[in-house]
């Protein structure tokens, strides 16, 4: 399977900055001073191109009132962007209770499918650095 982009992408070369949980939650997509990231496996992409990820894109989240978790507070829970999706992502999932570093205990498709969408985002976007404190990779 090939996962080249339809049209070349210029990337910049991978930086291996430390990103801090507190600022990669500021990364959202919902602030326009901040830009938008996407960590998957701990390596963090800047998906700020696509509106995809922004605060009216595809993967803008859901309702509150629709999932059941107390510890989620915001009025619309943010998918994907701002955090490391890195479970969500191998499971196929929207949920925002899936959107989770975690995933070494997934079994060998969900891993394999992991795999591909980091593969798919680095072909794709620009590396950022990594996670602080990350020990998904």
């Amino acid at each position: 399977m090939s996962f080249e982009p339809k049209e070349k992408v210029e990337l910049d070369p991978p930086k291996d900055d430390v990103i801090s949980h507190e600022y990669l939650s500021k990364c959202d997509g919902t602030n326009p001073e901040y830009p938008t990231y996407v960590a998957i496996k701990g390596t963090v992409f800047d998906v700020s191109g696509n509106k995809s990820y922004g605060p009216e894109g595809g993967y803008k989240g859901i309702p509150r009132t629709q999932f059941a978790n107390p510890l989620i507070t915001d009025d619309v829970c943010k998918v994907f962007a701002g955090k490391d999706a890195s479970r969500a992502l191998a499971q196929s999932s929207l949920k925002p209770e899936e959107c989770r570093p975690d995933w070494r205990d997934l079994g060998e498709t969900e891993k394999k499918t992991l795999n591909d969408w980091h593969t798919y985002f680095s072909k794709r976007y620009n590396i950022k650095g990594t996670v602080e404190g990350a020990t998904n990779m």
